[in-house]
């Protein structure tokens, strides 16, 4: 009997049901108490997920370790927390809300986004996992904007069907990033159909991508967005959805980034994953607790 994979069974399906429960308690309240709700669970959630927590914390301090107190790293932690489970309780009742959806989520710089799409070479939305970045992308839907999400599969498929039921509600499609053919092909003909793709590169890319600076350690990091858009023309708009202290959001769009040429190919993607990285940086800077510290980013080491 494995052991090791009778854990993970267990703690998959205690994910599943508390999810479940969750979207059961959110149809059911009132929604001045959505967010004292989400307060309550993020609370526990930071008690009982000791994992998740050293993670959060060992990952601040390598990002903000000299430039933070402990008081402080530890507060940012602390919301981190709060904010992703606001964003979990919100999504599963407003996506049931497209009204108060709409309603709730502004559109900042949405000119870069229609002098992009009028070029009519598609757009590669560039941004990270920060924010509550699902209702991004059924904000954008509801704009009428076509748009798609590449997104790892997650390890769940109970779990998965419920988030793929949700996107494709607002019309919103998901590209897988395994196989690794499929999901270029499928990018590729999206973007020369002049959509919109939403490609996240925050997370950490093993060996396969390329190491660029991160709050000054180096990040193995995709390469995707450069190459594609070097394929297909496509431009690179960075995007961002913040929370404002009213708990309503406000989606920004930043100038396009144009790509730069260096002497070789290989400095080339470098110099511009990297511009694209900057831009992210400055976001989590600004915001730190908007994005997912409970993420191993610095995992992988250069050679």
């Amino acid at each position: 009997m494995d052991l090791k994979k009778i854990r993970v069974e267990i703690s998959r399906f205690a994910g599943w049901f508390g999810l479940n429960l969750c979207s059961l308690i959110v149809s059911v309240i009132p929604f001045r108490w959505l967010y004292g709700f989400a307060k309550k669970i993020s609370a526990l959630g930071y008690k009982i997920a000791a994992r998740q927590r050293k993670i959060a914390l060992e990952s601040l301090n390598l990002a903000f370790g000299r430039e933070k107190t402990p008081a402080e790293i530890q507060r940012i932690a602390r919301d981190c927390f709060t904010l992703m489970a606001k964003s979990a309780i919100e999504l599963m009742f407003l996506i049931d809300k497209p009204r108060l959806l709409e309603k709730r989520i502004g559109l900042a710089g949405e000119d870069n986004l229609k002098q992009a799409l009028a070029r009519g070479k598609g757009i590669i939305l560039v941004s990270a996992h920060f924010g509550n970045f699902p209702l991004l992308l059924a904000r954008l839907s509801m704009a009428g904007y076509p748009v798609s999400g590449i997104m790892r599969p997650m390890r769940d498929a109970r779990v998965e069907k419920i988030f793929v039921k949700k996107r494709e509600r607002y019309k919103v499609k998901t590209i897988y990033s395994q196989p690794r053919k499929a999901c270029v092909d499928t990018t590729i003909r999206v973007l020369r159909d002049n959509e919109i793709v939403f490609i996240p590169i925050d997370q950490n890319f093993g060996t396969g991508g390329v190491f660029v600076n991160f709050f000054g350690q180096k990040a193995a990091t995709a390469t995707g967005p450069v190459v594609l858009a070097q394929r297909t023309k496509a431009a690179l708009v960075p995007c961002f959805i913040v929370r404002q202290p009213d708990d309503t959001h406000r989606v920004f769009f930043e100038p396009e980034i144009e790509l730069e040429t260096k002497e070789n190919p290989e400095e080339t993607i470098v110099a511009n994953i990297q511009k694209l990285t900057d831009v992210i940086e400055a976001y989590v800077r600004k915001y730190p607790a908007e994005w997912g510290w409970m993420h191993r980013r610095w995992k992988t080491k250069p050679n």
